[in-house]
C-alpha cells in the first residue's frame, strides 16, 4: 500500500496537496460532529443531524478517495456514479423495491412475528408445548438460509412467496424467544395483585403480562426487519422473476454494472433503515412508559 501510495505521489505532483487537503477535511469533520454530538441530546436535530452529517462526511470522503485514487469502478464505484445509475435505473429499481420489500419482506416479515408471537403466548400457557415446541423451533432456526431458500423455490414458484417464506422461516424465532422472555419478565408482586382481584389468566394476560413484554416483542420486530431484508435478497438468488433487489444486484454484478449493483444495495439499505425507525416510533408510543423510553 505504501508503495502504490508513494508512486502515486511521484506521478502527480498535486497529490501532496491533496493528502493535506484530505487531513484539513478530517479534521473539520471530527470537529464538527463533536460539536454536534455535544449538544441536547433530546433535540431531534442533535439526534438525527449527527448521523446524518456522519454519513455525509462518510459520502464525501469516499468520493474524493476514489477519485483521488483513480480506483476502477468495478471495485469501488464512486457515490456520484451511484446516483447516476440509481437515477438512470430508478424505473428497474422502483419494481425491485415493490417486489422484494412491499411484497417478500414485509408479508414474510408479519407472518413470521405473527405466527412467532401466538406460539410463544400458546407455549407459555402449556408447559407441555414449551418442552415440545421449543427445541423443534430452535433446530429449525439453525438451518442455513442458503438451505432454505432452495427448498422454498421448489415447494412455492420463483415470485414472492417463496421469499416471503424464507422470511416466514428467519423470523420466527426470534419472535418466538423474545415473546417468551417479555411473558415471563412480569413480577410475582404483579401476578399475585392480579390473582387477589380475581383476574382470569386471559384477563391477566391481556392487562398485565402483554403490555410488559412489549418491550421484547419490539425489540425482536427490530431484529427481525434486518433479518427479513438480508433473507429476501438472498433468497431471490436462487430463482426470481424478472424483478427484485436481490436479482438486480446477481445479474448486475455478472454485467459487471457496479453502478447499479451499489444502487440497489443503497435501496436495500435504506428501506431496511426506513422499517427499522418506524418500528422504533412506533415502539415510542406504545412503550412510552417503559423506563428506556422515558430516559431516552
Amino acid at each position: 500500500m505504501s508503495a502504490l501510495t508513494g508512486a502515486a505521489l511521484a506521478g502527480h505532483p498535486w497529490r501532496a496537496g491533496y493528502f493535506v487537503g484530505l487531513l484539513v477535511l478530517l479534521a473539520l469533520a471530527v470537529l464538527s460532529l463533536r460539536w454536534l454530538a455535544a449538544r441536547n441530546e433530546k433535540s431531534p436535530a442533535v439526534r438525527f443531524g449527527t448521523p446524518l452529517l456522519f454519513g455525509l462526511w462518510v459520502l464525501l470522503f469516499w468520493e474524493l478517495l476514489v477519485v483521488g485514487f483513480e480506483v476502477p469502478k468495478v471495485l469501488m464505484p464512486a457515490p456520484s456514479v451511484v446516483w447516476a445509475a440509481l437515477i438512470e435505473g430508478a424505473p428497474a429499481l422502483r419494481g425491485d423495491f415493490v417486489q422484494t420489500v412491499l411484497h417478500s419482506v414485509l408479508i414474510g416479515l408479519a407472518i413470521g412475528c405473527g405466527l412467532g408471537f401466538a406460539v410463544g403466548v400458546l407455549i407459555d400457557r402449556s408447559g407441555f408445548l414449551q418442552r415440545g415446541l421449543l427445541p423443534v423451533a430452535s433446530l429449525a432456526s439453525t438451518v442455513p438460509l442458503v438451505g432454505v431458500a432452495p427448498i422454498m423455490v421448489m415447494w412455492f414458484g420463483f415470485d414472492w412467496q417463496s421469499k416471503a417464506a424464507v422470511v416466514v422461516v428467519m423470523t420466527f424465532f426470534p419472535m418466538l424467544v423474545n415473546t417468551l422472555a417479555g411473558l415471563a419478565a412480569t413480577g410475582h408482586m404483579e401476578r399475585d395483585l392480579m390473582h387477589s382481584y380475581g383476574a382470569s389468566y386471559w384477563r391477566t394476560l391481556f392487562s398485565l403480562r402483554i403490555p410488559v413484554a412489549l418491550p421484547f416483542v419490539f425489540n425482536a420486530l427490530k431484529i427481525n426487519s434486518t433479518l427479513a431484508l438480508i433473507g429476501a435478497i438472498v433468497a431471490e438468488f436462487f430463482g426470481s422473476p424478472v424483478a427484485g433487489l436481490g436479482f438486480r444486484i446477481s445479474t448486475e454484478a455478472a454485467r459487471l454494472n457496479m453502478g447499479l449493483v451499489w444502487a440497489a444495495i443503497a435501496v436495500a439499505a435504506v428501506a431496511g433503515s426506513a422499517l427499522y425507525v418506524l418500528i422504533e416510533w412506533i415502539e415510542r408510543r406504545l412503550t412510552f412508559w417503559h423506563p428506556s423510553i422515558r430516559m431516552g
